[in-house]
């Protein structure tokens, strides 16, 4: 039997909720409730697309020219963008992760990433994805094994689905503030603005219908414990509910216009951030990592109203 794209398929079930884990990425391919996908997923057969799921380590969104510049010192990383020249979304999206532990309902994947080219720190990385009563838990850890400080940003790519059918007829509810601004060419930003007034302005719940948005958003309301949450209320009478810890300020919206037909509009991809786009480059929100210490982040997603 073929290996598929994404490498070893790690499932984990608890009632009536199934996910699957991939071994390429450390990423979660699926999601799903009863038979109704929560997370949008990709086929088992396919190359992730869209980062569809990704750990994004260590940095999330796009860095400008693939250059920063960190304790007085100039770092240039390979770009992965070359049509907009910038790289994104880190180095592991297509690195084969470890499995650190599995049992029927929880799933740690785990990775080490050595020095190279633009980055010359030391990372252990864990990413435990656990199912329970409350949906799925997505817990991040990072800790710097070299002997110097690095920056450090993370975060991840999941697509809210809106069931069968596209994303259009679903209502987008997102308590958040501001939207960071970018250019057209190269998504990159350029400032922000309130959301009050605009058509990004999804405090109180709105119809996405064919509204093209990729950007991120922050100053986000927060529950009792924390968690600022988007909800994608779909037609069928379900919603996918994602919260993010308060280690996350910034949530992407992306509503998958760039992806390749059909794939377009199938999911909404709702990204917990560390750090806005081109962070390593501002300086806005990048952790700096001490020598022996860890940073530890958590976001989940979970369905209700079926």
């Amino acid at each position: 039997m073929a290996v598929p794209p994404s490498g070893q398929q790690l499932e984990i079930r608890s009632g009536h909720q199934r996910a699957t884990i991939v071994e390429v990425g450390g990423g979660v391919r699926e999601y799903v409730v009863g038979g109704r996908p929560v997370l949008d997923p990709y086929p088992r057969t396919s190359v992730c697309d869209g980062a569809h799921g990704a750990p994004l380590i260590p940095w999330p969104n796009r860095l400008a020219d693939g250059r920063y510049r960190f304790d007085d010192e100039e770092f240039q990383v390979a770009l992965s963008e070359p049509d907009k020249h910038t790289a994104i979304h880190g180095f592991l999206h297509w690195r084969s992760w470890r499995v650190a532990e599995h049992t029927e309902s929880r799933v740690i994947m785990a990775t080490r990433l050595y020095p190279l080219m633009g980055y010359p720190f030391t990372l252990d990385l864990q990413v435990d994805y656990q199912l329970s009563e409350d949906g799925l838990t997505v817990t991040t850890t990072a800790a710097n094994l070299g002997d110097r400080a690095c920056p450090y940003g993370s975060g991840q790519h999941p697509y809210l689905s809106p069931g069968a059918g596209l994303i259009d007829d679903c209502i987008l509810y997102l308590d958040a503030e501001t939207r960071i601004l970018t250019d057209e060419a190269r998504q990159l930003p350029t400032g922000t603005e309130a959301v009050e007034g605009t058509a990004f302005d999804f405090r109180t719940g709105k119809r996405l219908g064919d509204q093209k948005v990729d950007f991120a958003f922050t100053d986000l309301a927060r529950d009792r414990d924390g968690r600022a949450w988007a909800r994608l209320a779909a037609p069928d009478g379900g919603t996918a509910e994602l919260w993010v810890d308060p280690q996350y300020p910034i949530i992407q919206i992306y509503t998958g216009d760039t992806l390749s037909l059909p794939r377009q509009r199938q999911g909404l991809g709702t990204e917990p951030m560390t750090c806005p786009p081109n962070a390593f480059q501002s300086g806005d929100g990048v952790i700096r990592l001490a020598p022996g210490r860890s940073h530890t982040t958590a976001w989940g997603v979970r369905l209700v109203g079926m």
